[in-house]
């Protein structure tokens, strides 16, 4: 294909049949013939603007089927999609609007005098459009009267399509560049690995200003030529009426862990679905376990972020392997990974590292920071995922090809010289009496550097767990200098909208 466009290469694996229905609401269908002629109206509208190449859009709206429509006319007009979490505020607004510079804006019309306030903060000007979930908003009025055709702009397989800021919990968000071919190549892989049909029906109740709901969900879906049921969140009720009729459900582990609370969710319910997959946060191995004895089908954890796409993925053929519960399974096709440690030297399988990935899925680089993006690559081209994990296990319950991630490189504790890994702790307090879940990060302490801190939330079963026989329980389990100094019992861990646990903030609260 001479265009290398994404749209333009989604677009070529549509249904030959324009009337195939390619997203369905609680109210509307929108069909892929919709799709092209809706996306064309908007690409016209920012193609009328002028704009040069490159130019970036900014959206800030709430999930829509026109939201998403608004991310791939900016694709078919040849600019640069930038979606921006609708929780952020002012304050990072103006640091998005001053760093990435977008020349047109798109929000909800409630949140019209917070985008001006931040316009005004950065000093910047951009066309400025509305968008609301229902349907209405300047962006649509002005559209709707332009033309249902429009000639997707050629591009290079190397052009910028989008940019992702990353959470920026460690310090200034980055924008992660993502190309056409980025894009591309993960989708492409993951239809190939994870057996997407024409005919399948994906449950879609994650958002899209993110890697998952959006180039994992909406990108695989397209180019399967597949159907969505689009939801704007997840609503455990609407998600229990519309599974009998999915065949992939895609979300984080919350979802299933609020699926499982609800007895009216069986397998009978959930029979025809194929795939449920998990990520953008780690799957509890009791979640896993509680998921497969209910309905008898094991969950599909993986592993990806905003810099990569999709890095690996447990299996999908029953042949290739067991899906292992704490595991993100093997590297992708045309993926590869290692582990190696602080000089960059690769690590024996078992032995615990840094995560260092390459492939065509990985970005170029963080935008208008070079010096960022040449300290997250080694010397020989390896993209620092800041991960810390290892292949295989040192007992051999996990085969050897198999990635379990550890935590992030920013969350190793340091404690009277030794190095400890907060995920090995967190798996053995999952495991112990009245406790659901639990997080482990470090606090300043006079005499060790950094003490290790546990914090649980106890299970909504039975009574609360008694830190004091947790800590008994950790000393014979662990090595002295692993054990918490301390436990507490908190209602709930703080997260983020992906369901990360937000570790920097447990450390501000017990600093």
């Amino acid at each position: 294909m001479d265009n290398h466009n994404l749209y333009a290469r989604l677009a070529a694996q549509f249904p030959a049949d324009p009337a195939s229905v390619a997203i369905e609401t609680e109210t509307l269908a929108y069909t892929y013939g919709d799709i092209e002629h809706a996306s064309a109206c908007l690409a016209n509208l920012l193609a009328s603007l002028g704009l040069p190449p490159g130019a970036r859009v900014a959206a800030q709206v709430e999930k829509s089927p026109e939201a998403l429509l608004l991310y791939l006319a900016t694709l078919r007009a040849g600019l640069v999609y930038l979606p921006l979490n609708t929780a952020y505020r002012a304050s990072e607004l103006t640091y998005f609007i001053q760093d990435a510079t977008p020349a047109v804006l798109v929000c909800a019309s409630a949140n019209l005098p917070l985008i001006q306030q931040a316009l005004d903060q950065a000093g910047a000007q951009a066309t400025l459009f509305t968008l609301d979930d229902d349907r209405t908003g300047s962006l649509l009025t002005q559209a709707a009267a332009l033309p249902q055709t429009f000639h997707t702009v050629p591009q290079q397989g190397d052009e910028l399509a989008a940019i992702l800021y990353t959470s920026g919990t460690t310090g200034r968000s980055k924008g992660a560049m993502l190309s056409h071919d980025n894009l591309y190549a993960n989708a492409a892989t993951l239809k190939a690995y994870w057996h997407w049909r024409s005919d399948d029906v994906l449950l879609h109740m994650l958002p899209i200003f993110h890697v998952h709901g959006l180039f994992v969900g909406a990108n695989g879906a397209l180019l399967a030529g597949a159907r969505m049921l689009w939801l704007p969140r997840l609503d455990v009720d609407q998600a229990l009426a519309w599974l009998p009729r999915a065949t992939v459900m895609m979300g984080v582990p919350t979802y299933y862990v609020r699926l499982l609370a609800d007895p009216r969710f069986d397998a009978e319910r959930c029979r025809h679905v194929r795939l449920f997959i998990s990520g953008s946060a780690p799957l509890l191995a009791d979640t896993f376990e509680q998921f497969l004895a209910r309905t008898g089908k094991p969950i599909l954890e993986r592993y990806g972020m905003s810099e990569t796409n999709m890095l690996s993925s447990n299996p999908y053929l029953e042949q290739d392997g067991p899906r292992l519960a704490g595991t993100v399974g093997r590297a992708l096709p045309g993926v590869d990974i290692r582990i190696a440690d602080d000089a960059d030297q690769v690590l024996a399988t078992g032995a615990i590292g840094h995560i260092q990935v390459r492939g065509p899925n990985v970005f170029s680089g963080y935008w208008q920071m070079p010096d960022k993006t040449e300290e997250s690559f080694t010397a020989d081209g390896w993209f620092r995922t800041g991960d810390v994990g290892r292949f295989g296990s040192s007992d051999g319950s996990v085969p050897p090809a198999y990635l379990s991630i550890v935590g992030r490189s920013k969350d190793l504790i340091i404690t009277g010289g030794y190095n400890v890994y907060p995920k090995e702790i967190e798996l053995e307090l999952d495991t112990l009496p009245g406790v659901m879940e639990s997080a482990v990060f470090g606090v300043p302490h006079a005499d060790f550097g950094e003490a290790v801190m546990a914090v649980v939330v106890a299970r909504p079963e039975g009574d609360a767990p008694d830190t004091t026989a947790l800590l008994m329980a950790l000393k014979l389990r662990l090595a002295n200098y692993k054990v918490p100094k301390r436990i507490d019992v908190i209602d709930a861990l703080p997260r983020n909208t992906m369901g990360k646990v937000q570790k920097n903030l447990l450390r501000e609260r017990y600093a």
